[in-house]
């Protein structure tokens, strides 16, 4: 009993530890500018980070067809904190909606669908010992995902 006390004691110092550092990691990131919203993710620790990449997907839910293909203008930028060297990510303003122009029934039924900026997929680097802050206009919606190396690495043939 006495054990399993000191192991549970022991774990609960190391919560309040954890809690502590992720309150003073936010400390660096400044409140949302007006009309701006702060997004903050914590990523859980991995045994190996180098293995994995974090997908930033910025954009919005609208109602669209479903046979066309859509995107909006703008931009992911990652800037540093001064001080702290941290960085930070801000969303720009979402410009104009555009999308393919495949002629589509004017009775069919409209769908919502998460419609994203367009380009290559913004990737960062995972680390679980820093927040990933991203400042976007209201009502601009922030996502994630997660991405991963193969354990086994492949050589290439001699051509």
């Amino acid at each position: 009993m006495k054990t399993f006390l000191a192991t549970f004691g022991i774990l609960n110092l190391l919560l309040v530890m954890l809690s502590a550092r992720a309150a003073d990691n936010m400390k660096a990131y400044p409140p949302a500018d007006a009309a701006m919203v702060r997004h903050v993710l914590q990523l859980p620790k991995q045994a190996d980070e180098y293995a994995f990449k974090v997908e930033l997907i910025v954009g919005k839910t609208v109602q669209v067809d479903v046979v066309n293909t859509y995107f909006f203008v703008g931009k992911i930028e990652e800037k540093t904190i001064e001080g702290w060297g941290f960085p930070r990510y801000d969303v720009s303003k979402l410009g104009p909606m555009a999308g393919t122009l495949m002629a589509v029934d004017p009775d069919a039924p409209k769908v919502n669908r998460f419609i994203t900026i367009g380009g290559e997929p913004f990737l960062i680097r995972y680390n679980s010992q820093l927040p990933i802050v991203v400042y976007a206009p209201e009502g601009v919606e922030v996502k994630y995902r997660v991405w991963s190396a193969a354990p086994e690495v492949k050589p290439i043939d001699k051509g």
